[in-house]
């Protein structure tokens, strides 16, 4: 296994931590100015999603690395069980509701997601980080309400609901930012 000194951990830096894996998500390097330096971090367990804030570590502490590996998959369907996932060679990795959860706002079938792997085990799901998706139900927008900050619920055809401009119209297409949540353009 590699090690890593803590004085070198930077975001998204994953390593072996308190029997689980984290990656850094906050880091930064502090010199008070009595006593020695320490890195202060913020973590997320990579599997299970617990966060510790303000883990500190002494720059000179080894860690030993994880390696989390990525694959681009394509979702299949639903068995009532499992949300399949198969790849390029038509290998099928199965995931639970709580390991896609995040994701089914997102994703229909057939769509491209990546697949994160921690030992050969799969274990989260992220969609595209823009996704365009069909509006099925929303109110219509009413004449003359075009304030540019007004919005209104929209449910798309996954069966999430986002906040829209007054304007978008079921039937219409719309890009959204899967990162935050929110409602890009028409497209």
């Amino acid at each position: 296994m590699a090690q890593i000194m803590a004085g070198d951990i930077r975001k998204g830096t994953t390593f072996e931590y308190k029997s689980g894996v984290y990656t850094v998500t906050e880091f930064q390097h502090v010199k008070p100015g009595k006593g020695a330096a320490f890195v202060r971090t913020t973590l997320k367990n990579v599997v299970t999603g617990q966060v510790l804030s303000d883990e500190t570590f002494n720059p000179s502490t080894k860690l030993e690395t994880a390696q989390v590996e990525t694959k681009k998959m394509t979702y299949s369907y639903f068995d009532g069980e499992f949300y399949v996932f198969v790849d390029d060679e038509w290998n099928e990795t199965r995931l639970n509701h709580d390991q896609v959860a995040d994701a089914l706002r997102y994703i229909r079938e057939n769509d491209i997601v990546t697949v994160r792997f921690l030992y050969d085990s799969a274990f989260s799901v992220e969609p595209e980080n823009f996704v365009e998706l069909k509006v099925i139900e929303a109110e219509p927008g009413v004449k003359g309400n075009t304030a540019t900050n007004v919005t209104k619920a929209a449910k798309v055809e996954t069966g999430a609901v986002f906040q829209v401009p007054m304007f978008v119209n079921e039937g219409d297409t719309i890009r959204i930012d899967t990162r935050t949540g929110e409602y890009m353009s028409r497209v």
